[in-house]
């Protein structure tokens, strides 16, 4: 693997990613953001990339303008980041941000090229008719998530031994062991400052709620065949055992490693091949400690919603992600309070309709229907 297609190159995964080019001479040969067309052309310039598109269709005539001294290609919207995931590489990259990562990701699938998946919402909203494809074009799907890619790890080298139980770890986020009592006047800015992680807004968000372990736990079952009551959530406060798996004769093997997002990225990069890592090495000396504890579900709502959506199964994981992504958006334009994100998420799923086989026609149309449920309802 020489050459990547990276969409979100301006993003933390994103940028992270490029580090992990530059320690390994590895060719970007495309990049896409959704509006940052600065950042864009810096990385654009610097590595020499053949395309580049942006998401944000207003900002096209200005990138044009930008790069118009260079031979790269500029393209834009939904259709120019199908376009980049469909070129031939050695892998596509997708760290885009929400359900806009879904076409790109099934683009990438239908053109032979393998994927480092770092976008959830592909297989929440997704998962039947992504990992169908995967098997049916004989690609690689391989997780850059830090907790699905320390199970992809610990699975490394076992064969046809089953996993009884998957360990899916949490960092509990900035407000755990609080009552609903308490998080009643959360603000944005409290909710930003994540305790282990320097993450996007809206991922950082999702991990004050929960969601992001809801929806970590519904990727899981799909990434790895598991049935939902197969994945036990364990609050792991030091970030420090990114996941973990059990075997059926009851082993427990678990992966550790600094909070740094370069080694998961490398791995996906690289597989089967481990080479140096830009990441931070582990001193379990500096640890000291590790802690477990159990995630509040009552207090965390969107928590208990992604898993009663997965136990459900058809489009009400594409439910409850979109809501989310829609209160997400509310909260952080002030819109709603902290635990109006989790009521809405939970209100989107008992009324929007449900679907037992979508299709990908009707789980774009769930997307729709359940942002409109959300700012209908709780919001504009």
């Amino acid at each position: 693997m020489n050459d990547i297609v990276l969409l979100g190159s301006t993003g933390s995964i994103g940028t992270q990613t490029l580090d992990v080019c530059r320690a390994h001479n590895i060719k970007v040969r495309a990049l896409s953001a959704n509006s940052n067309i600065e950042l864009l052309e810096r990385q654009a310039r610097e590595f020499g990339s053949e395309y580049v598109a942006v998401a944000d269709e207003s900002r096209y005539g200005d990138l044009k303008t930008r790069l118009a001294d260079t031979d790269t290609k500029v393209l834009s919207g939904s259709d120019g980041l199908r376009e980049l995931a469909s070129l031939k590489c050695g892998r596509v990259v997708n760290s885009v941000v929400g359900m806009v990562g879904l076409l790109p990701t099934l683009s990438a699938i239908e053109a032979g090229n393998d994927v480092a998946l770092a976008n959830k919402e592909t297989l929440v909203a997704g998962g039947r008719l992504v990992t169908e494809a995967v098997k049916r074009r004989g690609v690689k799907l391989l997780p850059i998530d830090s907790e699905h890619s320390a199970i992809f790890q610990c699975l490394m080298g076992e064969g046809e031994n089953s996993f009884s139980k998957i360990i899916l770890t949490a960092s509990g986020g900035p407000f755990y062991g609080k009552t609903r009592a308490e998080l009643e006047n959360v603000t944005r800015e409290q909710a930003l400052k994540h305790p282990n992680w320097s993450m996007g807004a809206k991922i950082t968000i999702d991990s004050a709620t929960l969601m992001n372990k809801g929806l970590e736990l519904i990727e899981a079952v799909w990434l790895f065949a598991a049935r939902p009551e197969q994945v036990e959530i364990v609050v792991q406060r030091q970030s420090i055992i990114h996941s973990a798996v059990e075997f059926e004769d009851g082993a427990i093997i678990a992966q550790l490693g600094s909070a740094d997002m370069r080694l998961p990225i490398q791995l996906a990069l690289t597989y089967p091949k481990r080479l140096p890592c830009p990441a931070k090495r582990l001193s379990l000396f500096d640890v000291g400690e590790l802690t477990f504890g159990r995630a509040d579900e009552d207090t965390f709502a969107c928590l208990a919603a992604a898993k009663k959506a997965i136990a459900m199964g058809g489009n009400a994981p594409c439910i409850v992600n979109c809501a989310n992504e829609a209160a997400v958006s509310l909260f952080l334009r002030d819109k709603i309070r902290f635990l109006d994100i989790g009521e809405a998420v939970n209100s989107a799923l008992a009324d929007v309709k449900y679907i037992a086989e979508p299709s990908l026609d009707e789980i774009l149309e769930t997307r729709t229907a359940a942002e409109n449920h959300v700012y209908k309802k709780f919001g504009e």
